[in-house]
C-alpha cells in the first residue's frame, strides 16, 4: 500500500473479492467524502466501520477478508454505512465436513543464530523472569498471603537483587468444588502447571488452609512437605506471617544466585491474544503478529493462539492447515467441546462480540474471527492443548482457551508461555505478572492516545507507514530483547497485572 497523507480519505479492502471496506480515517469521514476511486459517502461512516463497496440486495452476501460475514438484512445503497444492525449471523461452519490436512503449510526456511538470554532451569527449562512464585491452593488464604508478600517485597526483595519480584499466584478454586468431577481436570491442571511455571525456577511454595478440597500436596504431587505451609497448623497471624517470609527467604537465596546465559529462541514458548479487538485488529497488528509467529516457528519456537469462540467461525481455513488428520481431529474436538459447554449455559456464539467491539466496527463472531485467525500466521499447525495442558512440543500450537482475555491468560500461563503478545484496537491495560505481555495497537490514533501503555503501533500499516513485514520483525526482535530482561513492557513497567482467572467447567457445590 503506498503512502497516502493523512487527510486524505482511505479505507482498506482486504481481498479482491471484498463488496465492504472498512474507513481508516481517525474520527471516520463524512457524508458527501469522495475517494480517489469515484466511491461517495452517502453518510457518515465511523473510522474502522464498513462502507458498501457496491450496492447490495437484500439477502446479499456481505464479504470481507473474501469470506461471508452475513448476509444483508435489507437493501444497502452504494457508500453507505453497514452498520452490525444491518448483518444477519450465517451459520457456522459444520465441523464433520471440513477437511483435515488438506493444505499444509511447506516449511518456511530455518532462521538461525537467534538467541537470547535466559534462566536456565534444573529441568532443563528457560526463564524469561526471576520469580519467587507463592502458590494458594484455595481462596481462603489469600488475604494472608498477599499481606505477607507485601512484607516479603519491602522487608526480603531489596536483599536479593537478582530476583525480579515475588507473585502470589491466587485463584478462587480449592473450596466447595466438586474435585472429583471429570470437568475438574481443568483447574486442577492448570493451578498444577502455574506452580511449576518456568519463571520461578523450581522454587516451588504453597500455602494452603487445610481444610480445603484441593489440598496443598495435591498442587505439587511428588514434592516433599517443605514446599507447603498450612495456616491452620500455625499459632495466630503472626506467626502464619512469619513462616511465610522464612520459607520465601529460603527460596530467594537460591533464585538470587540464577545468572542469565545465551540460550537459543526454540527455549521459547510465546503466547498470542487479542483483546479489545476492532475492525483493524485483522489487518493490522493480527497479520504482523502473525508474520512474528512465522519467524518464531522458524526459528524452532513454540508459539500458541487461542480462543475458542473467536476462532470457531474460521475453523474452516485452520483445519487443512492441520500437520496431519489427527491434529484435525483434535481441532474438531476442542470446538466441539465449546459448542456444547455454551449450549448447556444456554449460550450460543452470538455473545460474542462485545460492545467495544462493534464500536470499533466489528458487525458479528465470523468478522471478528476471520481477522482473529491472522495472529496464527501461515505455518502449519502442529499440535492442539485443550484447556490448561502445558505444551511439550515446538511449532504453532492450538492452545483452548474462552476468549476472555483473563481466563486465556491465565491458561497460556499454565501452558507454559514465557511472554505474551496481546493485540488491541479499542484499548485495554492488560498485563500479567508472570510473563511480560508486548501490546500492540491497531491504529495510529490507539497508540497516540496511550503512548505509555503500547509497546508497539502497528496502525501505521493502515496508513501506509509501514509493512506487515516491517512491523512484524518489530514484534520478533522485540519479543527477544524483553526475553533477554534488556527491555521492558510498558505494563510491566507501570507494574500493570491482572488477576489470573480460571476456567472451571465443574459443578460448584
Amino acid at each position: 500500500m503506498s503512502s497516502i497523507a493523512p487527510e486524505a480519505p482511505l479505507y482498506i479492502k482486504v481481498h479482491t473479492a471484498d463488496n465492504v471496506a472498512i474507513i481508516v480515517n481517525t474520527g471516520g469521514l463524512p457524508e458527501g467524502t469522495v475517494f480517489p476511486c469515484g466511491l461517495a459517502l452517502t453518510e457518515h461512516v465511523p473510522q474502522g466501520h464498513k462502507v458498501a463497496l457496491t450496492d447490495l440486495p437484500q439477502g446479499e452476501a456481505i464479504i470481507r477478508y473474501g469470506e461471508i460475514i452475513g448476509y444483508a438484512v435489507r437493501p444497502i445503497a452504494q457508500g453507505s454505512w453497514i452498520e452490525e444492525s444491518l448483518v444477519t449471523l450465517p451459520t457456522p461452519p459444520e465441523l464433520e465436513e471440513l477437511p483435515l490436512a488438506t493444505k499444509v503449510p511447506a516449511p518456511l526456511p530455518p532462521l538461525a543464530g537467534c538467541t537470547f538470554e535466559g534462566f536456565r532451569n534444573a529441568d532443563g527449562s528457560v526463564g524469561t523472569k526471576n520469580l519467587l512464585g507463592i502458590i494458594t491452593s484455595v481462596q481462603c488464604v489469600t488475604g494472608v498471603v498477599n499481606y505477607a508478600v507485601n512484607k516479603i517485597k519491602t522487608e526480603l526483595l531489596p536483599k536479593y537483587p537478582n530476583v525480579d519480584d515475588v507473585v502470589a499466584v491466587n485463584h478462587n478454586y480449592g473450596c466447595g468444588v466438586a474435585i472429583n468431577a471429570p470437568e475438574a481436570v481443568v483447574p486442577i491442571r492448570t493451578i498444577r502447571n502455574l506452580a511449576l511455571h518456568p519463571n520461578f525456577g523450581g522454587q516451588v511454595m504453597v500455602v494452603g488452609l487445610g481444610c480445603e478440597k484441593l489440598l496443598p500436596e495435591q498442587v505439587i504431587p511428588g514434592h516433599d512437605k517443605s514446599s507447603i505451609l498450612v495456616l491452620q497448623e500455625q499459632q495466630g497471624f503472626s506467626k502464619m506471617v512469619d513462616a511465610i517470609l522464612a520459607m520465601a527467604e529460603a527460596r530467594l537465596l537460591q533464585l538470587n544466585q540464577r545468572r542469565r546465559v545465551t540460550c537459543p529462541v526454540s527455549d521459547l514458548v510465546i503466547g498470542l491474544q487479542c483483546g479489545g479487538s476492532d475492525a483493524f485488529s485483522g489487518v493490522t497488528a493480527n497479520p504482523a503478529v502473525g508474520y512474528a509467529a512465522d519467524l518464531l516457528v522458524r526459528a524452532g519456537a513454540t508459539v500458541m493462539f487461542s480462543e475458542v469462540t473467536e476462532v470457531r467461525d474460521a475453523i474452516h481455513l485452520l483445519t487443512p492447515r492441520a500437520v496431519n488428520e489427527e491434529v484435525g481431529r483434535a481441532l474438531l474436538r476442542e470446538m466441539k467441546y465449546y459448542d456444547n459447554y455454551l449450549a448447556l449455559g444456554q449460550a450460543d456464539r452470538s455473545a460474542n462480540p462485545a460492545p467495544g467491539n462493534k464500536k470499533g466496527g466489528l458487525a458479528n463472531v465470523v468478522e471478528k474471527a476471520l481477522g482473529s485467525i491472522a495472529k496464527s500466521g501461515s505455518s502449519a499447525i502442529d499440535g492442539v492443548l485443550s484447556p490448561g495442558e502445558k505444551a511439550s512440543q515446538k511449532g504453532l500450537i492450538y492452545a483452548a482457551t474462552p476468549a476472555s482475555d483473563f481466563i486465556c491468560g491465565t491458561l497460556q500461563l499454565a501452558s507454559g508461555i514465557h511472554l505474551q503478545v496481546f493485540t488491541t484496537g479499542r484499548g485495554t491495560p492488560y498485563g500479567l505478572a508472570m510473563a511480560p505481555v508486548i501490546k500492540v495497537a491497531t491504529r495510529n490514533a490507539l497508540a497516540e492516545q496511550w503512548p505509555d501503555i503500547m509497546d508497539v503501533n502497528a496502525g501505521r500499516i493502515a496508513t501506509g507507514e509501514a509493512t506487515i513485514e516491517e512491523v512484524g520483525w518489530e514484534i520478533f526482535r522485540l519479543l527477544l530483547e524483553v526475553a533477554s530482561g534488556r527491555k521492558q513492557t510498558w505494563a510491566d513497567h507501570w507494574g500493570i497485572h491482572n488477576d489470573l482467572c480460571l476456567f472451571n467447567p465443574a459443578p460448584v457445590t
